[in-house]
């Protein structure tokens, strides 16, 4: 018998398979059919600091308003329905998957800055989350902010948030970081219990023809996965935390690559927006077939079992590979 269990941020999961972030976690009767399809766990969309702040500050523009003008404005409430605050959807959200749904439902909050929107991930505990990820997604423009400053502060961010739950966090790291085993260490010591790696980040194009900046959104392909691949393999086993390998996951090899590399689980996003969740009983019953062909009991038998701690060559993730896959190049005559 195959044992496709894993354990994740303490969670205990069916399987390693897990539906990242997506718009597929707004509607439950979607989130409800994949996990009758055999997914282990699902991460929420992300609730964004700037909507936090935006809409707090909506809200206290409309009760300040005309407060000056006649006696009783200080008991005027505006119509709820109108200005209703956004994030309170998103707690009524997780609520509701909890209620819908048996697998383990993950929180998503992403945000760069300390503040009181933070509070936001006590919130998504008491609405019943089992455990939340923390996506820092920052865009640095600034020339006179230093990567120490940003790392300081994300360090900062990551212990404030922790300080505020009691459930697992985890952390989703950009792979733009100049010294990411160190930063990544940093990170578990504020109290991260996981990372993930890594945040895809959506790239603005030109359209020439009416000159304006355009926002697209471009699905992951399997070619994807070997930067997530690489720098979980390197360090797995220097860190104790639990690794989340994201972006490129679309196929049973994929899921098997992301276990030997060392992660707990495989998340996937685009294939499942792309086809549906049709596609998770044959990647399962592919991962299973392949592991009784080559005689794996477990997952967990597999798992670091080719990170570089692991391998005969641990060079090969190096600086050596690359020279090799280089000098391997030929033209043609």
């Amino acid at each position: 018998m195959i044992d496709l269990t894993t354990t994740y941020l303490g969670l205990q999961l069916k399987n390693p398979l897990v539906a990242s972030a997506s718009p597929l976690s707004k509607d439950i009767d979607k989130a409800r059919k994949l996990e009758e399809a055999g997914i282990a766990a699902i991460v929420m969309y992300s609730l964004f600091e700037e909507q936090i702040i935006h809409e707090s500050l909506e809200l206290d523009h409309y009760l300040t308003r005309g407060t000056d003008s006649f006696a009783e404005a200080m008991t005027y409430l505006p119509d709820g329905g109108m200005y209703a605050v956004g994030p309170e959807k998103y707690l009524n959200q997780v609520a509701g998957l909890k209620k819908a749904l048996n697998i383990p439902v993950i929180g998503s909050l992403n945000g760069v800055s300390k503040g009181g929107w933070t509070n936001y991930a006590r919130q998504i505990q008491e609405a019943g989350a089992d455990a939340l990820e923390l996506n820092l997604y920052y865009i640095p423009t600034d020339p006179d902010l230093t990567a120490q400053e940003l790392e300081n502060a994300q360090v900062e961010l990551v212990a404030q948030v922790k300080s505020a739950i009691s459930i697992p966090l985890a952390v989703k790291l950009s792979p733009y970081i100049t010294a990411l085993p160190n930063f990544a260490r940093k990170i578990v010591e504020a109290g991260a219990n996981g990372i993930v790696l890594f945040n895809r980040f959506y790239q603005p194009d030109f359209d020439l023809n009416e000159l304006e900046i355009v926002h697209s959104l471009d699905l992951s392909t399997s070619a994807e996965l070997r930067l997530p691949l690489r720098w979980i393999s390197i360090l797995h086993g220097k860190l104790n935390t639990d690794f989340a390998l994201t972006s490129g996951v679309h196929t049973a090899n994929d899921v098997l690559k992301s276990m030997m590399a060392g992660a707990k689980v495989a998340m996937m996003a685009s294939n499942l927006l792309h086809n549906g969740n049709q596609v998770i009983p044959s990647i399962l019953n592919e991962l299973e077939t392949w592991m009784k062909e080559r005689e794996y009991v477990s997952i967990n038998q597999m798992q670091g079992s080719m990170s570089q701690k692991s391998v005969k060559e641990p060079a090969a993730f190096e600086r050596a590979n690359y020279m090799k896959v280089l000098n391997s190049f030929r033209t043609l005559p």
